[in-house]
């Protein structure tokens, strides 16, 4: 098995996070961005991952 980049591994890490709070955080990209050290980029795909990440715990537990 081949291992994600650093920065992807960066964008997972951030988008596990976010799904675990309760309650996203206000300003959620410039909260992840400084925390992970992500661009704006990375910090939307992270954003879209935790989605990803809530839907699926949701629908299978």
């Amino acid at each position: 098995m081949t291992s994600a980049p650093n920065h992807e591994q960066k964008v997972v890490a951030a988008a596990q996070w976010l799904a675990d709070q309760k309650e996203p955080p206000a300003m959620v990209v410039p909260m992840i961005r400084e925390r992970f050290s992500l661009s704006a980029l990375q910090a939307c795909d992270a954003c879209a991952l935790a989605q990803k990440y809530r839907t699926i715990r949701r629908a299978f537990g």
